[in-house]
């Protein structure tokens, strides 16, 4: 095969929201000659691109097929030199548990031009447009990002230790795993704990359930949360402008 102009770009579609694109990453999109495109960015973004693009879907869904990751790294190279420049485009940020990193060493192992740009993770911007801080002066000091599984489908070791902090927990890819998550967080002694539970942020089907970490199941089921889906635990979810319960409990630090 010959090269022909060949790059490609691991652009970030941040969290599903259109206007929330960087203007870098749409940039990149209207230059793509083929886009291999994942199942959690709005497909709205594809319409962004120019007349003979080659829109290719390779999302991972379960009960559907789905292509491993090491047959996605050889689409983006072969579509490179066949086609010129490929855009892999990923929901929220590719180096958020998107497998950004894995794909554009693959590529650069090819001497192929390659770029990385970032898109607006949804673990920050999906609280935030609720109106949810991840930080509060007075309230927490840290919050902290964590995938509910390990690569063996096992509940990650970190969500055990992030129960005994008290950081405010992100937690993506945990719905599956909700009641596990739920009886560590009891076990040590957060049974009170406010949560907030999204799905689809930043959508117009976007839906939520505010709750504690006691009840958060059974809300859940009464707002009719499914995948995919953000899992928030702390304190600054009291601060929800529907619980706004903190906002007088806040000892200010100077």
């Amino acid at each position: 095969m010959v090269k022909n102009k060949s790059k490609i770009s691991i652009v970030g579609a941040g969290p599903g929201d259109i206007d929330l694109l960087t203007v870098k990453a749409y940039k990149a999109i209207q230059k793509a000659d083929v886009i291999l495109y994942d199942a959690l960015i709005n497909e709205e973004m594809l319409n962004l691109t120019k007349v003979d693009c080659q829109k290719i879907y390779v999302g991972k869904r379960a009960g559907e097929h789905s292509y491993p990751q090491d047959e996605i790294n050889i689409m983006m190279v072969q579509y490179a030199y066949s086609y010129g420049h490929v855009v892999r485009l990923k929901g929220g940020d590719p180096f958020v548990f998107g497998r950004g990193h894995e794909e554009i060493n693959y590529a650069d192992s090819f001497d192929i031009e390659t770029e990385i740009i970032p898109g607006i993770s949804s673990c920050i911007a999906v609280p935030e447009l609720q109106k949810v801080p991840l930080t509060r002066r007075g309230v927490n000091e840290s919050f902290w990002v964590l995938t509910a599984c390990t690569r063996t489908g096992d509940l990650s070791n970190d969500i055990k230790i992030a129960a005994q902090s008290t950081a405010t927990a992100v937690i993506l890819m945990g719905m599956k795993k909700l009641p596990l998550i739920v009886a560590e967080f009891t076990k040590n002694g957060k049974a009170a704990t406010p949560v907030m539970i999204i799905q689809n942020g930043s959508l117009e089907n976007e839906k939520y359930a505010l709750g504690t970490v006691e009840n958060i199941i059974d809300k859940v089921k009464q707002e009719g949360i499914g995948t995919p889906a953000i899992i928030v635990i702390g304190e600054v979810v009291s601060l929800h402008p529907e619980l706004n319960l903190a906002v007088e409990k806040i000892n200010f630090k100077k």
